[in-house]
């Protein structure tokens, strides 16, 4: 049963499936992707999510993610917690609506041995449209200022 308090993302649940996403970025080639998102729940007050991307070419894995989003009760404000595969882990808060989801860092940590250049900021947006949902990832790091990163469009496949 679904907790009355993740009802306002009832619109996110599902696994979603894409081959087309666009990565770009000032410090790197453009690249494509394929992923697959699932934002689930067990009757907490919570959606737990994984990403998991990979080379459409190869099919080799690429990013992977996983954490879970909470919604401060009695408001529309939410709160994205993260952890990425390469050694980052950050909290993202924002705001929800009918059908968009628009988060931004507000705290980011990373493990001592991390790849330069640093993530200092990820901001990220979920826009649901029909049976299609659009994910736009920005990201600042040390040596770039705040640049869109990866925008991917979903189809719902469960």
């Amino acid at each position: 049963m679904m907790n009355d308090a993740i009802k306002p993302l009832a619109w996110l649940l599902g696994r979603w499936q894409a081959e087309k996403g666009q990565g770009v970025y000032p410090t790197i080639s453009d690249f494509k992707y394929g992923e697959e998102v699932e934002f689930f729940h067990v009757g907490q007050p919570n959606v737990q999510f994984s990403f998991y991307s990979w080379n459409p070419e190869t099919k080799r894995p690429m990013h992977r993610e996983i954490g879970f989003i909470r919604i401060k009760p009695g408001t529309n404000k939410v709160a994205l917690m993260c952890a990425h595969n390469f050694g980052v882990s950050e909290v993202q808060e924002g705001e929800v609506t009918e059908n968009r989801l628009q988060a931004e860092t507000v705290g980011i940590t990373r493990m001592s041995f991390a790849k330069d250049p640093e993530t200092k900021k990820v901001s990220r947006i979920f826009c649901r449209t029909d049976d299609e949902l659009e994910q736009v990832v920005s990201m600042e790091t040390s040596n770039t200022p705040m640049t869109e990163h990866l925008r991917i469009k979903y189809k719902k496949v469960q």
